[in-house]
């Protein structure tokens, strides 16, 4: 009958769709395998020390931005000489400027009056031009953001791998709150996944990097070569790796370099900001995805096609679940009818539906138990054991209960990554700031 035939052909679209899908994981789980056989690299120690300008861009921030200024002044295993931090005041109301020139910065003020601007790519634009133009001792340029703090021999680890010819190095994403609750927890958790295993499982394989806006090291030859920050987007730290990756130059990867961010503690706040992530990349991705693939056809360099397909997600994975879920739930309806007997069947038996549904549930069964043992338990057991100081946790126990319940963020985080890219217009909204984690607290 014609609608055994129609059921056909959606069973042929639904294994090209679980064909790309597992493509995708299947990526996921050789990185995986690669970082957990491999060890980190370290870049050589080098006697020749750089001069460093760190750039933070500010908006009303004045309630951390004076301690994030003091921990980096202080704290730093580098000569104090050797490097400035810059704060741009950008189209403040507060006391941002003067806490952090209380601090020690050096203050730029950013005032633009056009809303649209008001993100933070224009301040970092402005803060790079001012120093390529008046700090021209500066070699090396690191953006943090103002709710960052950085492991003290993080100046150090950067120069080291700046000595060593890499011109723009990402540091290993952590978190100061991450104990916090279950949203810092999870969220924390994937930060150190991707640092600990995808970015890992890149240097060793001599892939580039991914993106990462706060740590970001970038030299002065790489900013003139580029005509500063040239980027458009909010995605700004997505799009300047991109720029840089599609003419050929490596992003590396210091794993021992650590930046610790101060975490979205609400479910409210978690969700806007992964509204946001995805709806800015989803018009970058438009741009960019396609000259990625054709730089892999021309170069054969499998850091193209790596990128390619782990960033897809974002343009497509609201699509696949979606079409899965709908699938499956014609797919069930449609059987359950066949199997009872009460359609005329052509091609296939009551019978053979029904073993259809059992085996299909079978494989779904599966299919969840293995990626609950993989993605719920082994892999944040291992990130809980090795890792958990860099979550901001002082003991493995304050991360116990995410070994059993990080499936349930992946979910939300998946659900609220596929509002945020089919949504067209997403604004950037201020989180709130888990001030006592500034304060030592």
């Amino acid at each position: 009958m014609w609608y055994e035939y129609l059921f056909k052909v959606f069973e042929i679209l639904n294994y090209i769709v679980l064909g790309i899908f597992a493509l995708l994981i299947l990526v996921q789980l050789f990185e995986i395998i690669v970082a957990l056989i491999t060890k980190k690299k370290k870049f050589p120690s080098s006697a020749k020390l750089a001069k460093i300008a760190y750039i933070i861009p500010a908006r009303n921030e004045e309630d951390v931005i004076k301690n994030t200024v003091k921990s980096l002044l202080e704290n730093q295993n580098y000569p104090r000489n050797l490097f400035n931090v810059y704060v741009i005041a950008n189209n403040c109301t507060d006391n941002t400027a003067r806490a952090a020139e209380e601090a020690g910065a050096i203050v730029l003020v950013h005032d633009d009056p056009d809303p649209k601007h008001h993100m933070a790519l224009y301040p970092l634009k402005y803060g790079i031009d001012y120093i390529l133009n008046n700090d021209k001792d500066s070699e090396i340029i690191i953006r943090l953001d103002a709710d960052n703090h950085v492991n003290n021999d993080f100046s150090k680890l950067m120069n080291d791998a700046y000595q060593s010819g890499s011109s723009f190095s990402r540091p290993y994403e952590g978190a100061m709150n991450g104990a916090q609750n279950f949203f810092t927890k999870a969220c924390s958790f994937f930060y150190c996944f991707d640092s600990r295993f995808g970015s890992r499982a890149r240097e060793r394989l001599n892939l580039c990097a991914h993106p990462n806006g706060p740590g970001a090291a970038m030299s002065r030859e790489l900013l003139l070569a580029s005509n500063g920050y040239d980027v458009k987007s909010i995605c700004e730290d997505t799009e300047y790796t991109f720029n840089r990756m599609l003419e050929g130059k490596h992003i590396s990867f210091v794993e021992d370099a650590i930046v610790y961010e101060d975490l979205p503690s609400t479910g409210r706040d978690t969700a806007n900001r992964n509204k946001r992530i995805a709806a800015g990349n989803k018009e970058l991705l438009k741009e960019k995805m396609g000259k990625m693939l054709k730089m892999f056809f021309k170069t054969f360099k499998f850091t193209y096609l790596e990128t390619y397909l782990t960033y897809i997600w974002v343009s497509i994975g609201g699509a696949l679940f979606s079409w899965m879920f709908l699938y499956y739930l014609y797919y069930f309806l449609f059987a359950g009818f066949a199997a009872s007997g009460n359609i005329e069947l052509s091609l296939n038996t009551a019978l053979d539906y029904s073993n259809m549904i059992k085996t299909t549930l079978f494989v779904m069964a599966i299919c969840v138990v293995s990626f609950y043992v993989l993605f719920g338990l082994l892999v944040p057991f291992v990130m809980t054991l090795t890792e958990y100081k860099k979550f901001g946790a002082k003991k493995r126990k304050e991360l116990v209960l995410l070994i059993f319940f990080f499936p349930v963020y992946l979910i939300f985080y998946a659900f609220s990554l596929m509002i945020g890219g089919l949504k067209k217009n997403v604004k950037w909204e201020e989180v709130k700031r888990n001030k006592d984690f500034y304060d030592g607290k």
